[in-house]
């Protein structure tokens, strides 16, 4: 029977997902969502979010402060909230309408985890003040004296012993606190980062208006400002829409303040409603002829971005990490609204209308053309579509579930992987130097482009709007460069070709990095490879007497045998698949660290140079 908060420590990942990175940033998402169900319930206007050089963390509002009375429970209410699961105010909707954070756990949970913790309510005119450590108090409530304003702050340090390395993710916290004040239009949002001396405030009056225009800075605008829908009651909903020539839909849902990466109810009659409304308008302005076939979604959607933006009493999150809105009501909201509004919308900008139709029935020809390109064409082998680069090594299995690809930084390993290799499944494609950034370059210049090139047709799916799912020639896709800052530039340059011409791949979890050892440690004949500083170190420890090291500055130093039973072994190999959990996050970061704006780089680089761990000097 485990008392009190003893479980979160004893299954932290239960609670935050995790004793890294993505924990850390979960216990400030908890304290954070507080804050923000308070803008939300229209008592704070500011927030502000401090990182210590020490490694804590403090997040402040202006709202009304945590409830110091006593409880019946026979405790403060301050100490009930940060010691008990489930005692927040989230439950009987007369302290919050409307929360993110719904499970209650939240800032317990963040206690429970935190080496120390101090909780600090302003209320009438008193500030108060009590400490906390692994869940339980430490000190009783204090009265530290009479102050100004009102609000709360909580100040924590994550657990060395949960927390094995404190390394926090400024650059996703940034993104975080942008997010929320585009989302809060009004509500101002300070972030000021004491490892960095970045300083940062976030306020966007615009709201979702001015996030989808940041979204689609660079595209080519359908219409020269968004669309922006909204509905206030007891389930609010706003949507902005900005429709462009590009071929990539961007769109992304949030519930209370949470961004719901995977979707959920709300999304689902978005969908259903965007793609209604369109045919029904086409086909009333005779747009759409009776010969034509309906639009489907993708067709609509082709170019769009989209913010939709529900908040809602009850909301039945799928899990602790809520990314997903389970809802069923809000489907029914969400796809009446939009039919209603969009439509009195397109009744009063025809332009704008058939400016989106005439591109969403481009997209439907386009798709069915295809469609009956693959029907007429009868495929001999993979082969038949194009001539393949001379420079690859292909397999001999002709299956594509079966086969994959490595693409590999320079002549030097790709000679070594391709006399390593296992020629029944294993393909090789060497390519030199550094590859174009597709972020700064015309696609006319990537089409130009020997390298790029050479992975296209190798591929065989072509790219952006011509790709074709069916064509692929390999399962796995993996890149393999040098274990060190070249290799690891020249593997962002990939990876923002494929982010950028290829998205369904990765998607559908077909690209991989692979991971080559840095060091060889020889025992008389037996090889140990070893894959980062801290290995060597940890197996130093245990040994007695000099040992024979090894330190690989690059794939090409490798023998065949080497590279084989370390990098492309099936059996022995480590292989890191790429996955998008956050698409408007990867979106903002792939603009900040490829695009041509030095300044945001900069800042990114400063503000994240503390978890530099691979530095050439």
């Amino acid at each position: 029977m485990l008392k009190d908060l003893e479980a979160v420590r004893l299954r932290p990942g239960m609670y935050v997902g995790g004793t890294g990175t993505e924990g850390l940033m979960h216990l400030i998402w908890e304290v954070l969502d507080n804050a923000i169900d308070e803008a939300l319930a229209g008592y704070c206007t500011e927030i502000e979010v401090i990182a210590h050089p020490d490694n804590r963390m403090s997040v402040r509002d202006n709202g009304r402060g945590i409830p110091v009375e006593m409880h019946p429970e026979g405790m403060n209410t301050l100490e009930l909230v940060m010691t008990k699961l489930h005692a927040g105010g989230k439950f009987d909707h007369k302290s919050y309408k409307v929360s993110g954070g719904l499970h209650g756990v939240g800032v317990s949970v963040v206690n429970a985890l935190s080496q120390e913790l101090v909780a600090e309510s302003i209320r009438d005119g008193q500030l108060y003040r009590q400490r906390f450590s692994r869940g339980r108090r430490i000190s009783d409530l204090e009265m530290v004296g009479p102050t100004e304003g009102r609000g709360t702050r909580v100040t924590f340090l994550p657990d060395a012993e949960i927390f094995s390395e404190i390394k926090y993710d400024f650059a996703r916290l940034s993104h975080r606190l942008r997010e929320l004040a585009y989302l809060n239009p009004g509500l101002q949002i300070k972030l000021d980062n004491q490892v960095s001396g970045i300083q940062r405030d976030f306020h966007f009056a615009g709201g979702l208006t001015a996030f989808v225009k940041a979204l689609s800075e660079g595209k080519t605008l359908l219409h020269p400002e968004p669309i922006y829908l909204h509905q206030e009651g007891e389930t609010s909903l706003e949507i902005a829409l900005q429709f462009t020539a590009d071929y990539q839909e961007n769109l992304y849902a949030f519930a209370n303040n949470i961004n719901t990466k995977e979707g959920g109810a709300h999304l689902t009659g978005f969908k259903t409603a965007l793609t209604r409304v369109f045919n029904e308008y086409g086909r009333e302005k005779k747009i759409i002829t009776k010969d034509e076939q309906n639009l489907e979604g993708k067709d609509v959607r082709e170019g769009l971005t989209a913010i939709l933006s529900v908040k809602l009493p009850d909301p039945q999150f799928e899990g602790q990490t809520k990314t997903k809105l389970g809802n069923p009501d809000i489907q029914e909201k969400t796809s009446g609204f939009i039919r209603e509004q969009l439509g009195i919308y397109l009744n009063k900008n025809p332009s704008v209308a058939r400016a989106v139709l005439e591109k969403a029935l481009n997209a439907a020809q386009a798709r069915l053309a295809a469609k009956k390109a693959r029907q007429l064409v009868r495929r001999k082998s993979a082969l038949s579509f194009t001539t393949l680069p001379g420079k690859l090594a292909d397999c001999s299995e002709k299956d594509p579930e079966h086969c994959e690809l490595y693409i590999v930084e320079g002549d030097s390993a790709g000679g070594s992987a391709k006399q390593g290799r296992d020629r029944q499944f294993q393909a090789i494609l060497p390519l030199r130097g550094k590859v174009l950034n597709v972020e700064k370059a015309a696609l006319s210049k990537l089409l130009d482009n020997r390298e790029l090139n050479s992975v296209i047709t190798a591929l065989g799916t072509s790219i952006r709007e011509g790709f074709d799912a069916t064509r692929l020639r390999y399962s796995k896709i993996i890149l393999m460069t040098d274990a060190d800052i070249d290799g690891a530039h020249i593997r962002t340059l990939l990876l923002t070709f494929f982010f950028r011409n290829f998205r369904p791949l990765i998607e559908a979890g077909h690209i991989y990095i692979a991971k080559p050892p840095l060091y060889q440690v020889k025992q008389g004949k037996k090889s140990i490879y070893l894959y980062s500083d801290e290995e060597l170190n940890a197996y130093r420890a245990k040994q007695n007497g000099r040992l024979q090291l090894k330190r690989f500055k690059g794939l090409g130093e490798m023998n065949p045998h080497e590279l084989w039973e370390t990098t492309m072994n099936p059996e022995n190999r480590i292989l890191k698949l790429v996955t998008i959990e956050d698409g408007l996050e990867a979106e903002e970061l792939f603009t900040i660290l490829m695009g041509s704006e030095v300044a945001p780089r900069r800042e990114f680089i400063m503000e994240n140079a503390k978890l530099t761990t691979n530095l050439d000097i």
